[in-house]
């Protein structure tokens, strides 16, 4: 009897697939892809949130996924949300909307199989009332990597390193381009020449450059369709210090984009990384 209630449970689980699948397919480190976003707690819900995703949602709607290998949190204090710019943003509305960012690696050409199963677990999670319903996705995009830019070349963490290693702080710079061949001669500029020397002596390591990815057609219904798929560039930059110490290095960057007349910026926005287990900065979220 015992031995049929456990091929009964294994059988359940289909364990032989995952030997199946493992020998197949790319399994490399390279973040081919990421899920980049961005979250609003509503008003009196900024503890439960956090708890919920702290204890629940980072591991289980995310990290316990096939093919997503890294993860952190970041969040933005009142003070933080005060230096974002522009004020008109096409991604926040007000601009400081937002006050939660999660970025996640995805293992290079594994999007389509990580995207099913995303899809199958949070239906799974919703059924079993584990998705919080008290916030707003503000900006959440599945994105394809396009750049990494060093500041030291060859020395320091590369880009599949960067939500391990214990950074003070990033940048979310988003940036719309006219069109698609604008996108890509954006790409090119931002790579070659303004990126270089925006990172040459300040306290950003490196850039990581993402384009969005349409979400599929059974994603969840509280998160709306991506913008910006043909045009938009999504920025991070990793920082050994605190962005409110270097802020001067990251002012002006929507005045570069549009004097180089390759597209506008419309949002740049400052985060620290979250301490996990822990409500840390919750009480510095409002006014």
């Amino acid at each position: 009897m015992a031995i049929e209630e456990t091929a009964g449970r294994e059988g359940s689980t289909r364990a032989d697939a995952y030997a199946e699948l493992a020998a197949v397919g790319p399994y490399g480190v390279r973040p081919g892809h990421a899920l980049i976003t961005m979250v609003e707690p509503h008003p009196g819900h900024e503890y439960a949130y956090n708890r919920w995703y702290e204890d629940d949602h980072y591991y289980a709607g995310a990290m316990a996924m096939p093919w997503m290998y890294a993860g952190r949190r970041w969040v933005a204090t009142r003070e933080l949300q005060e230096l974002r710019y522009p004020e008109k943003s096409a991604v926040a509305q007000p601009v400081g909307a937002g006050c939660y960012l999660s970025t996640y690696w995805v293992t290079e050409g594994r999007y389509d199989e990580h995207m099913k199963w995303t899809v199958g677990i949070n239906k799974r999670l919703g059924r079993d009332g584990r998705v919080y319903q008290g916030r707003t996705h503000v900006f959440t995009a599945f994105q394809d990597h396009v750049a990494t830019v060093y500041r030291d070349g060859a020395a320091g963490p590369r880009d599949f390193h960067a939500l391990d290693h214990p950074y003070a702080g990033l940048v979310l710079q988003v940036v719309d381009a006219d069109g698609p061949e604008q996108r890509a001669e954006l790409l090119d500029w931002l790579r070659s020449r303004a990126l270089p020397k925006r990172l040459a002596g300040s306290a950003a390591a490196m850039v990581t450059a993402f384009r969005p990815t349409p979400l599929p057609g059974d994603r969840m219904t509280y998160v709306k369709q991506v913008e910006g798929v043909d045009t938009r560039l999504t920025l991070l930059w990793f920082l050994e210090a605190d962005p409110r110490t270097c802020w001067d290095r990251f002012e002006g960057l929507d005045a570069e984009v549009a004097g180089a007349g390759l597209g506008r910026v419309e949002l740049v926005a400052p985060f620290i990384p979250t301490v996990p287990g822990t409500d840390r900065y919750v009480d510095q979220l409002r006014r």
